[in-house]
C-alpha cells in the first residue's frame, strides 16, 4: 500500500490551487490553454458564425498541392485543343538547295516546303481528345474536392469529439475537487477516516490527469485542422442533413473521374491509329535552272508532290501497346474503387443503424447512472455507504454522461461520413 506524506498532501493542495478553467467559450476565440494551465502550448481557432464547411472545403482547395495539378490539366487540354484547331497536322519544313555542273556550266537552285496534312479521320481524333482533356479537369477537380471535403469533415467532427471529452474531463475534475472539498471538511470534524480523504484525493489526481491528456488530444485535432485546411477559423455549425440517398451512384465524382481517364486513354490510343502507318505530306516547290553559257536555255519549274508513307504500322503498335497497358490499369483500378465505395457506403448505412439504436440506448443508460448517484449522494451524507461505494457509481454514472454526450456527436459525425460515401459535397 501506498504511504502518504506531508509532501504529498502539500502538492495535493497546490495542485487543487493551479486547476485551469475551461478552454472554450471565450469571446469568439476558442483559447487553446488558459494562462493557469500546466501546459503552455496554444492552438487558437477564432469562431465564424459566416464561415460554413462549403467555405472551408474551397479555402483548402485554393491552397492544396493538388490545385497546380488542375491547372496543368487545365493547360494541356487548352494545348490540345489549339494543335485540333490548326490547319496542319505538324510543323512545316522548307528545304533551299543549289547545284552546279561545271562541265556544262549550269546552275540549278531548288525550294520546298513540305506540309505535313491530317490523315483521314486525325484531327476529328485530335478534338475527341481536346474534349476529353478538358472535361477531365473539372471531373479531376470535383474528385479532388471531395476528398478534401472528407479530411475537413473528419476534421471537424475529431475536434469536436475532442472537445466533448475536454468538457466532459473538467467537469469530472471539478465533481471530485468539490467531493474533496467536502470530505476534508468532516475529515476535520472527525465524521471520516483519514483514508477517505487520501483515497478522495487519489482519485482527484486521476480525474486531473484525465483532463490533462483530454486537452493534449484537442490541441492535436486542432492542429490537424489548421493543417489540412491552412487556416485558423472555423465554423460555428457544421452539422449536415442526411442525403436522401439509398445507394452508390454511377456519378460519384470519383467513379465519373476515373471513367474519363479511360474515355482518355481511348481517344489517345485512337489518335495514333489515325495516324497509321505515318503522317502524310504535301510537297511544294520550284526549280531554277541558269546557265553562264548565252546560249543555254533558261527555265523555272514549279512542281507538287504528296508523301504517303507505308508499312509503318510495326512503329506505332509498341505506342499502342503501351496505352492499352494503361488502360488496362486504369479499369483496373476502376472496378477496386468502385468496391472500396461500395464498402464504405455499407458501413456508412451500417454504423447509422447501429448508432441510432445506441445512442437510444445511452440516453436512457445516463438516465439511470444519474438518478442512481443522487440517490447514493444522499446516502452517503447521511453515512449510509462509504465513500468507496460512491466513488464507484459516481464514476459509473460520470461514464454514462460521457458515452451519451459521444453517441450524439458520433451520430452527427457517422450522417457526413454517410453523405460523403455517396458523393455530396457539403
Amino acid at each position: 500500500m501506498t504511504s502518504f506524506t506531508l509532501g504529498h498532501i502539500v502538492f495535493a493542495v497546490a495542485i487543487l490551487q493551479f486547476t485551469p478553467s475551461p478552454i472554450f467559450a471565450q469571446g469568439n476565440t476558442w483559447d487553446m490553454i488558459n494562462p493557469a494551465s500546466v501546459v503552455y502550448h496554444r492552438d487558437v481557432l477564432d469562431i465564424d458564425k459566416t464561415l460554413t464547411i462549403s467555405k472551408v472545403v474551397d479555402a483548402t482547395m485554393d491552397t492544396h498541392p493538388d490545385a497546380d495539378v488542375i491547372t496543368a490539366m487545365e493547360e494541356e487540354a487548352a494545348a490540345i485543343e489549339a494543335r485540333s484547331n490548326s490547319w496542319t497536322a505538324g510543323a512545316s519544313q522548307i528545304a533551299v538547295g543549289y547545284q552546279s555542273m561545271y562541265s556544262f556550266r549550269l546552275n540549278y537552285a531548288t525550294a520546298n516546303v513540305m506540309v505535313p496534312v491530317w490523315n483521314f479521320g486525325q484531327r476529328d481524333a485530335q478534338r475527341e481528345l481536346a474534349k476529353k482533356v478538358e472535361a477531365g479537369a473539372e471531373l479531376q477537380a470535383s474528385a479532388i474536392k471531395l476528398r478534401l471535403a472528407g479530411l475537413v469533415r473528419g476534421a471537424l467532427w475529431d475536434i469536436a469529439l475532442a472537445k466533448n471529452r475536454y468538457e466532459q474531463a473538467n467537469d469530472n475534475q471539478e465533481t471530485y475537487k468539490q467531493l474533496l472539498a467536502t470530505i476534508k471538511r468532516r475529515v476535520e470534524l472527525g465524521d471520516l477516516p483519514r483514508s477517505d480523504e487520501l483515497l478522495a484525493q487519489t482519485e482527484f489526481f486521476q480525474k486531473r490527469s484525465g483532463f490533462i491528456n483530454a486537452e493534449a488530444e484537442l490541441m492535436h485535432a486542432r492542429k490537424r485542422y489548421t493543417s489540412i485546411t491552412r487556416i485558423t477559423k472555423i465554423p460555428s455549425d457544421h452539422e449536415e442533413k442526411l442525403v436522401d440517398l439509398k445507394e452508390l451512384e454511377q456519378n460519384h465524382p470519383a467513379i465519373t473521374a476515373i471513367d474519363n481517364q479511360i474515355e482518355r486513354k481511348e481517344a489517345e490510343i485512337k489518335t495514333i491509329k489515325a495516324i497509321g502507318s505515318g503522317q502524310t505530306n504535301l510537297i511544294a516547290g520550284i526549280l531554277s535552272d541558269e546557265g553562264i553559257d548565252q546560249r543555254s536555255n533558261h527555265a523555272e519549274f514549279f512542281n507538287v508532290g504528296v508523301i504517303v508513307p507505308f508499312g509503318g504500322g510495326a512503329h506505332t503498335q509498341p505506342q499502342i501497346a503501351a496505352l492499352n497497358i494503361e488502360l488496362t490499369q486504369l479499369t483496373s483500378q476502376r472496378e477496386q474503387l468502385y468496391r472500396n465505395l461500395e464498402q464504405a457506403h455499407h458501413e456508412a448505412v451500417h454504423n447509422l443503424e447501429v448508432n441510432t439504436v445506441e445512442l437510444n440506448n445511452a440516453k436512457e443508460h445516463q438516465k439511470i447512472a444519474e438518478e442512481l448517484l443522487s440517490m447514493k449522494n444522499l446516502a452517503f451524507s447521511v453515512g449510509e455507504i462509504d465513500l468507496l461505494e460512491l466513488l464507484k457509481i459516481q464514476s459509473q454514472a460520470q461514464q454514462a454522461t460521457l458515452y451519451a454526450k459521444e453517441r450524439a456527436v458520433i451520430m452527427q459525425r457517422d450522417i457526413a461520413a454517410y453523405n460523403h460515401a455517396v458523393g455530396d459535397m457539403p
